[in-house]
């Protein structure tokens, strides 16, 4: 045995008999490790190296064959404890953290043995911020990324303290991450547009960015409730929003437009009844062209679709009149003689514009209008009527009505005066769609039978019976055949109890003519 070895087991003896007399370890009863674990025969001093040689990640290496040796289980290692020896805590004096030889009280916490500088701003885990080999931070960027504030734009270069004000510079008070925690100042200070009296929103990324110095921007970055496009592509504000006030400013194309509506004559806008909707027909292109009314195909004729597709370039081909865009041409493109040589044989047919689309709503040639189809078959004296003699307005809601083609007729029939006698209208009620005459009336079941019984034939006009002109409710039973004689009646009503030669007690008794 060495003598050095002979001098640490007669110390480690003494050592032991002292803790055997005082009753427990200077490094108190939680450590259970042999003291050669740390110490060495030479002293109770543990050498700077010896630190160095046991942390785990550094191997020893044998100075004379090179090769790495085992790690030596036996030795203490600061890693063992959950703190291992990084950067600065590699060479700091162990008495500096275990201010007493018990170890165990040691904290783990940077707070227990670093004064909190920031003041609690910033939480009490320096490592967010700091690491062991110096207190300088290096990730800035990366600490606002994970609080949900990326150093973007502007914020990149700008100091710690322009947005951390307080009465000490290493105070980090939480700010917030909304633009306007910081720039409550600037919002209500700018004038070009006034933000508070426009009701702008406090959301300052609606309208800025960070990437551009001085708020000033030449596009909003931010204007989806209405697209800046095309030519709404502009940088100045005030060209839609007028005398600087921003607050409810219209998003209706007309609000701007109403000028270019008004004075817009190819075709006249307002002469044509056209929807100041400027986007049923407009997109946001420059100078308002193309311009598309998709609308015409549904609501009108094919002109986008169909066989008149590409045949036209202008709304002026067909609608001649810039004044009236209700009224069209289809003879302008379809002349004579052809047309009528293509419509030999075609009953009704007529050479007119609103004829043509009557037969071809399509604009198809093949697909001729056939009138049967619809609600007013074409019969007796209709089937050889001109087309614009029933509709000179148009084919559109064409009434099916007697009367709206034959007022005329019925106003100035006076055998019997249809006005006067108060005549229905339904013409159809007395006559056919053959002719006329000879007209039929439901005499017999409304009133008294002159088509069946005895007074079937035995006249031949109304005002035979109706003798007052205009008033067909009076009649006259006394002014026929054998009735005008008043004694023959008399005689022959001798036994009749109230009798009187009178048309109404005619009728009174005689109801059906019998």
């Amino acid at each position: 045995m060495s003598t050095n070895w002979g001098r640490f087991l007669i110390m480690l003896l003494c050592f032991q008999l002292g803790l055997s007399l005082s009753g427990q370890s200077p490094h108190g009863a939680a450590l259970k490790l042999d003291c050669a674990a740390c110490h060495s025969p030479t002293s109770w001093e543990i050498p700077a190296e010896h630190w160095t040689n046991v942390n785990k990640g550094k191997p020893q290496v044998s100075p004379i064959t090179g090769i790495v040796l085992a790690d030596d289980k036996d030795k203490f290692s600061h890693d063992d404890t959950g703190f291992s020896l990084t950067g600065r805590h590699e060479t700091v004096n162990c008495r500096d953290c275990h201010e007493t030889l018990v170890f165990a009280a040691a904290e783990v916490d940077c707070i227990s043995c670093h004064t909190d500088i920031h003041q609690m701003t910033v939480g009490n885990d320096c490592a967010r911020c700091h690491t062991s080999d110096n207190w300088l931070v290096d990730d800035v960027q990366g600490i606002h990324f994970d609080n949900g504030f990326p150093l973007n734009g502007v914020h990149a270069n700008i100091s710690c303290v322009d947005c951390h004000t307080s009465e000490m510079t290493l105070r980090f008070d939480r700010l917030g991450n909304d633009c306007i925690n910081c720039h409550q100042v600037n919002f209500i200070n700018t004038s070009m547009p006034n933000h508070a009296e426009s009701g702008f929103p406090m959301d300052c990324v609606q309208c800025h960015d960070v990437f551009t110095p001085d708020w000033h921007t030449d596009q909003i970055s931010n204007h989806d409730f209405f697209p800046l496009t095309q030519g709404h592509d502009i940088a100045d504000c005030n060209r839609c929003h007028t005398g600087g006030n921003f607050a409810n400013t219209p998003n209706e194309c007309v609000a701007c437009h109403q000028a270019d509506f008004a004075a817009t004559t190819a075709p006249n806008h307002t002469s044509a009844g056209i929807s100041n909707d400027c986007v049923v027909c407009h997109t946001t292109a420059p100078d308002w062209m193309p311009a598309q009314f998709p609308g015409h195909d549904a609501e009108h004729f094919p002109i986008y679709s169909g066989s008149h597709n590409g045949l036209w370039a202008a709304c002026t081909d067909c609608h001649t009149n810039p004044a009236d865009f209700t009224a069209f041409r289809c003879t302008n493109c379809h002349t004579n003689p052809q047309t009528d040589n293509s419509h030999q044989g075609i009953g009704g047919y007529t050479y007119e514009d609103n004829a043509c689309l009557a037969c071809h709503p399509t604009g198809d040639a093949l697909g001729n209008f056939d009138h049967n189809q619809t609600a007013f078959p074409l019969n007796g004296a209709h089937q050889n009527a001109n087309c614009i003699d029933c509709h000179a307005n148009g084919y559109a809601g064409t009434p099916t009505a007697c009367a709206a083609c034959h007022i005329a007729d019925y106003n100035n029939t006076n055998n019997p005066s249809h006005t006067s006698a108060q005549f229905p209208t339904s013409c159809e009620d007395c006559h056919t769609e053959t002719a006329w005459t000879p007209a039929t009336f439901d005499h017999d079941n409304m009133y008294f039978p002159i088509y069946s019984g005895k007074h079937r034939n035995e006249w031949n006009q109304c005002s035979e019976c109706h003798t007052t002109a205009g008033n067909y409710a009076l009649f006259s039973c006394i002014d026929c055949h054998e009735h005008n004689n008043a004694n023959s009646l008399a005689n022959e009503h001798q036994d009749v109890s109230g009798y009187q030669f009178l048309s109404t007690a005619c009728f009174a008794c005689h109801p059906n003519g019998r």
